[in-house]
């Protein structure tokens, strides 16, 4: 918990944890991880998508036995909570220290990976430290600007790394016996439900869209209502129709993250509109019928209103469902900690979506507080959640089965 604190000092605004890919608090953030990760008897390296990746070797004579890899990420969104993705660096760390005073090897090496970018802020494209590891970074990336109009490959050679050389940071999946995460929840189950730790079952899947609508402006005084081709009101109405669509079935949200009027006015009825869907499920399936639903609905409204829209797919991704043998370890040592069980879907992405690429994944969820709130400076958790977790994690690693 000390170790959170300290992280969250290398951010790029005041007042506020802002660390984003590769900036000098990126970098002062990733040497601090570095430096406690050798303190806890591991072998530091970064490969060149800037992971920060620390090795605790296996007993003798185990060395070339797959790892047992874990981690998070530890760049943030702006304006963040200072446990989301580092819980996951620094609980492991905090683990392998101890096994590393008590002189503790196990019959498999264990890697901690602080993923460099996962919120994908900077350069709008997101989880590229885990898809370095999978072997899936797509490197038309490259390209993209930061505000200031710098590329990807320009900050990344500026930083010292080599973006034709990021092939070289992939794992073979022969070196992964298993990927598991330690995670904030993230949202309000467990803290409603008085449950430190849970055992999540999925990853869901989510289908993002930009949508750009094109009525008519017009005096908000003297264009009747009937004959209006409001923008608005049509982003409006599809909006209440993905809330009544997307209620009602458990694991199935959508959300209108994004509304905005261009140059609206509040005596004009508004010709063009911009607006952005998110639609998430557990399972492809249960998701693949809301987005078709959605996507129906809004043909009916926009031609009913005679309002044109522009409907572009921005991000589409499968769920990934969690190996049952490494829940079934995961939940063995919560009930061996005397905590009751509780499995739930993860609604949000993580790296360990990336890696399933790879490897078959697990993850904890600890309770986080304030109504579960996070990507948040009110993100809170309690450090016997941490300690609890801690111990969970330590019995899962000690009798861990690939």
């Amino acid at each position: 918990m000390q170790r959170a604190d300290a992280l969250a000092v290398h951010t790029e605004a005041v007042g506020m944890l802002t660390r984003t890919y590769l900036t000098p608090m990126h970098h002062a953030a990733a040497k601090q991880v570095g430096e406690w990760m050798n303190a806890a008897g591991m072998q530091v390296r970064r490969d060149d998508a800037g992971n920060v990746i620390g090795r605790y070797e296996a007993a003798p004579g185990h060395e070339k036995a797959a790892a047992l890899v874990t981690g998070s990420h530890f760049d943030t969104v702006r304006n963040g909570g200072k446990y989301d993705g580092n819980l996951g660096i620094l609980l492991p760390v905090s683990c392998i220290a101890a096994w590393h005073r008590e002189g503790r090897r196990f019959p498999f090496p264990i890697e901690v990976i602080g993923f460099a970018e996962e919120e994908g802020v900077r350069f709008k494209a997101t989880l590229l430290g885990s898809r370095a590891v999978a072997g899936t970074f797509d490197k038309t990336v490259l390209d993209n600007l930061d505000e200031q109009g710098n590329s990807m490959r320009e900050v990344m050679r500026a930083a010292g790394f080599d973006p034709d050389r990021l092939d070289a940071s992939a794992w073979p999946a022969a070196a992964v016996a298993a990927f598991v995460e330690v995670h904030i929840e993230q949202g309000p189950l467990l803290l409603n439900e008085a449950l430190p730790v849970g055992v999540v079952t999925a990853i869901s899947g989510a289908t993002r869209f930009m949508a750009e609508l094109q009525g008519l402006a017009g005096h908000a005084g003297t264009v009747p209502m009937h004959m209006r081709r409001d923008a608005a009101m049509t982003a409006a109405e599809i909006g209440l129709y993905i809330e009544q669509r997307c209620s009602g079935r458990a694991g199935l949200v959508g959300t209108m993250g994004i509304m905005e009027v261009p140059n609206g006015a509040a005596n004009v009825v508004p010709g063009s509109a911009r607006f952005s869907i998110d639609i998430r499920a557990e399972q492809d399936e249960v998701r693949e019928d809301a987005v078709a639903d959605v996507e129906a609905e809004i043909e009916r409204i926009c031609a009913r209103r005679n309002v044109a829209i522009t409907l572009r797919k921005t991000h589409q991704a499968s769920s990934v469902p969690c190996a049952g043998h490494l829940q079934k370890q995961l939940a063995n040592a919560i009930e061996a900690c005397g905590l009751p069980l509780r499995h739930l879907p993860s609604g949000a992405g993580h790296d360990a979506m990336a890696i399933a690429a790879i490897a078959d994944v697990a993850m904890l969820f600890v309770r986080c507080g304030n109504g579960g709130i996070s990507h948040h400076p009110d993100e809170i958790m309690s450090e016997d959640d941490a300690a609890i977790a801690a111990q969970v994690f330590s019995r899962f690693v000690e009798n861990f089965a690939a």
